[in-house]
């Protein structure tokens, strides 16, 4: 019996280890400290990332946890990109940002623990992607073409930007729709009929 007993507490100690480890993979890709898995780029950028338009919506660690969250939900569908300028108690200190992300992707805003089931949705701090689309409020959305979670040192000042900015306090839907009315009806095509689908 005491020998099972072991077996048992070590088996459920190794497991433990595994899903620490996955979920501390995760929030480091999300924090963009470790590059994110070709699996889970798969499914928000495909490999012809010059003709994909993907949603990029500039947020605030000063939001509501509650708003943000319902970002997530409308970005996970538009299969969007979420970034922050700054990490919140700055960039020496990634805990915050850790479980702000936390907080922000459990689709169970109850649940605790690395077990957790969370939304599919990258979450990165980019101060360049503001800089570079003059973004001053938030939120604000950007349709980029290719892949807005490439590292900083595989872009530059050339890299493509958007052609046009949205602000305002609204569903994401209402913002791509907006985009597509200053004439970016081409660019939001996609990520409309991806929210419409559910």
């Amino acid at each position: 019996m005491a020998n099972r007993v072991k077996a048992d507490v070590a088996a459920a100690r190794k497991a433990l280890a595994i899903e620490r480890e996955t979920a501390s993979r995760r929030i480091a890709q999300a924090l963009g400290l470790e590059q994110p898995e070709e699996a889970a780029l798969a499914g928000v950028v495909s490999g012809n990332g010059a003709n994909q338009w993907v949603p990029l919506l500039f947020v605030s660690s000063s939001m509501p946890v509650e708003t943000l969250r319902t970002y997530a939900g409308q970005l996970e569908r538009a299969r969007g990109v979420m970034t922050f300028r700054g990490m919140p108690g700055g960039m020496r200190q990634v805990g915050p940002m850790a479980q702000l992300s936390a907080a922000i992707l459990r689709r169970d805003p109850g649940c605790e623990g690395p077990a957790c089931a969370m939304r599919d949705v990258q979450l990165i701090v980019d101060p360049l992607v503001f800089q570079q689309h003059r973004v001053t409020q938030v939120p604000a959305l950007a349709m980029v073409p290719g892949d807005p979670t490439r590292p900083y040192c595989e872009r530059d000042e050339a890299s493509p930007r958007a052609a046009h900015l949205v602000l305002g306090d609204a569903a994401l839907s209402g913002l791509l729709e907006e985009y597509g009315r200053l004439g970016g009806k081409a660019e939001v095509q996609d990520a409309l009929a991806h929210t419409a689908r559910r």
